[in-house]
């Protein structure tokens, strides 16, 4: 098995929690409104800006294999919240990455979330009340989302050993406990 396969086997429960903690059911059936949008913008605005620099800075040596620079997605967030005349804010708690493999494991977990975000953007483009609203955080690879998701899939395999997998594990955990409690 994978660090990938190990990470969307034990972090099922998580994801399907953030699923129902932002009404992502409410997508398909178009009854999301811009207002359940505001909440899973700013919660992941919270998130990015509580992680993003934290792991990018502990990934430092996988900089090139994992695009780092193509992968910012704060400033993109953060377009969308002023779109949205939402306030900046930051979260009451913070988040504690111990190591590169933690960071890893949050990655993931960012990373994962734009294959989602991808078919959300996508969803609410089509929904009535999104007329104007941008989707820069979900929209951000656009038609390379597929691509960007495969690569950063296959440098986390590729770099990480089955002894790591666990604490690789522990930094999805922590981010995606972070984002639940944040919102």
């Amino acid at each position: 098995m994978t660090v990938s396969e190990y990470l969307k086997q034990n972090t099922a429960s998580y994801h399907d929690a953030a699923e129902k903690l932002f009404n992502s059911k409410k997508i398909f059936s178009k009854t999301f409104t811009v207002e359940d949008y505001k909440k899973i913008i700013h919660s992941n605005y919270l998130m990015l800006l509580h992680s993003e620099d934290k792991i990018f800075k502990k990934l430092d040596k996988y900089s090139e294999k994992l695009q780092l620079s193509d992968r910012m997605k704060l400033p993109l967030i953060e377009k969308d919240l002023k779109s949205l005349l939402l306030k900046k804010a930051v979260a009451d708690s913070e988040l504690e990455l111990t190591s590169q493999h933690e960071a890893l494991g949050a990655m993931y977990v960012i990373e994962g979330s734009t294959l989602g975000g991808n078919v959300i953007a996508k969803q609410l483009s089509k929904t009535d009340g999104f007329d104007g609203i941008t989707f820069n955080f979900f929209g951000c690879y656009h038609e390379n989302t597929g691509a960007m998701w495969k690569s950063f899939k296959e440098t986390l395999d590729a770099e990480v050993h089955e002894n790591n997998y666990d604490e690789v594990l522990s930094g999805a955990k922590k981010l995606y406990s972070f984002l639940l409690n944040v919102s």
